[in-house]
């Protein structure tokens, strides 16, 4: 199983980020997908998540109305829209997978992880 996220970069706070994670080596279809965050110093913290058929997403509050999931079954890719970037959005994000349904926000209950892609907003 491979999760392989990209998109993160240095932006201006006020801008945009696209993240996506490309997911191979189990059944899209079957696993509700997460992003996550850690930044410095800090623990990995849940940012959004969609259920399987992604009828359903969460969200943190710290994002909602700035930050948008969404899937690609087609693509088997889980993406991470980030709008109105603040400082405090810098961590490195992580994506991960879940055959848990509901609001999934811990992260021993995801049974896959991606690697990190930095996100670096600046003042």
């Amino acid at each position: 199983v491979q999760l392989q996220a990209s998109g993160g970069g240095l932006v201006q706070a006020g801008g945009s980020l696209r993240l996506s994670c490309a997911v191979s080596g189990l059944t899209f279809s079957y696993y509700g997908l997460g992003w996550f965050r850690q930044a410095p110093g800090k623990e990995r913290e849940f940012v959004a998540s969609i259920s399987w058929n992604g009828a359903t997403t969460y969200y943190t509050d710290s994002v909602k109305g700035r930050f948008t999931i969404s899937r690609d079954s087609a693509k088997n890719t889980v993406y991470l829209q980030m709008n109105s970037l603040k400082p405090e959005d810098t961590a490195d994000y992580y994506c991960a997978a879940t055959k848990l349904t509901g609001y999934v926000s811990r992260v021993y209950d995801y049974d896959y992880w991606g690697q990190g892609t930095q996100v670096t907003v600046s003042s």
